[in-house]
C-alpha cells in the first residue's frame, strides 16, 4: 500500500479513478456534455482494468422495501460510485445528491468528478454500519 494515500475506505481503488479522471482532463479540457466525459472515463478506466459499469441500475430501499431506481453514472469494481459532472463548480445539491445514493445503497464510497473549468474531485463516503435500522 503507499505510504503516502490515506487510510480511507477503497483509497487503492478511488486514486485509480482519480487517475483516470485526470488523464481524460488533460487531453479533453473542459466544455463537453458529461456523456462523453463517460464514455472517454470508462476507456481510460478499461485501459488501466477497472471494472467498470456505466449507467448501473441502483435500486433505492426504504425499510427494506424498493422505493425507486436512479442509475449511476459509473460503478467501478461494485465498490465506487462516480457520478460526473460538467459544470462550472461543483454545487452542495451535487454532493448531497452523490451523499444520498450511499446512504440508499450498500456502495460506501461514492466520487464525484466535474469536467468544469477547474477539474475537481469530491470524495464521499457513508459505511454501512450506519444504514443499519434498529
Amino acid at each position: 500500500m503507499n505510504a503516502d494515500l490515506p487510510d480511507y475506505k477503497h483509497s487503492i481503488l478511488t486514486e485509480r479513478i482519480i487517475k483516470a479522471f485526470y488523464s481524460v482532463y488533460s487531453v479533453l479540457g473542459y466544455g463537453f456534455l458529461e456523456k462523453v466525459y463517460e464514455n472517454a472515463l470508462l476507456l481510460e478506466m478499461k485501459k488501466q482494468g477497472l471494472k467498470s459499469v456505466p449507467q448501473k441500475p441502483i435500486k433505492v430501499l426504504y425499510d427494506n422495501e424498493i422505493i425507486g431506481e436512479y442509475f449511476a453514472d459509473i460503478l467501478v469494481e461494485d465498490k465506487v460510485i462516480v457520478e460526473i459532472k460538467s459544470a462550472k463548480a461543483i454545487a452542495d445539491e451535487h454532493e448531497a445528491q452523490l451523499l444520498n445514493y450511499l446512504k440508499a445503497t450498500n456502495i460506501e464510497v461514492g466520487l464525484l468528478l466535474n469536467f468544469g473549468q477547474k477539474p475537481e474531485v469530491r470524495r464521499k463516503a457513508f459505511d454501512n454500519k450506519r444504514k443499519e435500522r434498529t
